[in-house]
Order: structure tokens, then C-alpha cells, then sequence
């Protein structure tokens, strides 16, 4: 694997901070990706929920890129992006950074993918997205 390049995270709120804990990693302290995989989807989903205006399922992971180790202890920030609209799916842009010796700052970019997410209704079928003109929006 090839050293980590140093970088720093994008400007923005990340979607979601977690840090993996020793339940979360094999005896050696390497995260397991299947847990990274699980995190990266629960982020996409926030903004496909967002877009959809409520219920979204993943229906496909359309790349998955692991570009470094995470570990015990990193501090990882997910951000999230949708990238396009159809009828009645969202795609979605996720990257993940980890802190790692946070006295430090050395941030890594670790992860990135590209999930679909599809609308659905009560009954859990796919419905329309709304148009983004239909939404309201609720002042104090």
C-alpha cells in the first residue's frame, strides 16, 4: 500500500464524525471494512432522505474504494454529496477522512464511494422524488 497523503479535511460540516472502537476492528486494531462500508452507507442516506423528502433504501453500491487503513482510535468524517436526481433514485458522492494523532493533525483520506438510494412509499415501493420546488420551507 502506498503512503498516506497528507491532507486536510474539505470545508463543511461532515455528514457524520465516528470513531471505531476495539468491537469494530480485528486483534491487530485494523477496522473492518464491512463496518466502514456500513458507516459510509448511513451517511449517504442523510442527504438521499433529505432529497427524497423521507424513506430511501440503498439499492446499489456503484464503487467502493478502501484508499487507506483506518484504525482504533481515528477519528473519521464522512461527507456526503448527492450527485444526481432521477425519477425515483439519488446517487451519492461519500469521502471519509480519518484524524490520526489529533495533537498532530494528521488527517488521511481513506474512503471513497458511490451509492444509489431509492425513494419509496409506505409499502416500501419506489415513489417520485419530489421536485425541489415543491418543498417548504419552515420559518421561526
Amino acid at each position: 500500500m502506498s503512503e498516506a497523503i497528507k491532507t486536510s479535511l474539505p470545508n463543511g460540516m461532515p455528514t457524520i464524525r465516528v470513531m471505531p472502537m476495539p468491537s469494530d476492528a480485528n486483534i491487530h486494531g485494523d477496522v473492518f471494512g464491512g463496518w466502514i462500508m456500513a458507516q459510509v452507507d448511513i451517511a449517504g442516506a442523510v442527504p438521499a432522505v433529505r432529497r427524497a423528502n423521507g424513506r430511501v433504501v440503498t439499492i446499489a453500491v456503484n464503487s467502493f474504494l478502501f484508499k487507506q487503513p483506518v484504525f482504533v482510535g481515528d477519528l473519521l468524517s464522512f461527507y456526503a454529496e448527492v450527485t444526481k436526481v432521477g425519477n425515483t433514485s439519488i446517487t451519492v458522492a461519500v469521502e471519509v477522512y480519518a484524524e490520526r494523532n489529533r495533537l498532530q493533525a494528521n488527517t488521511v483520506k481513506v474512503t471513497e464511494a458511490t451509492l444509489t438510494y431509492v425513494a419509496t412509499d409506505e409499502q416500501r415501493k419506489p415513489r417520485q422524488i419530489p421536485a425541489l420546488d415543491t418543498f417548504t420551507t419552515i420559518t421561526s
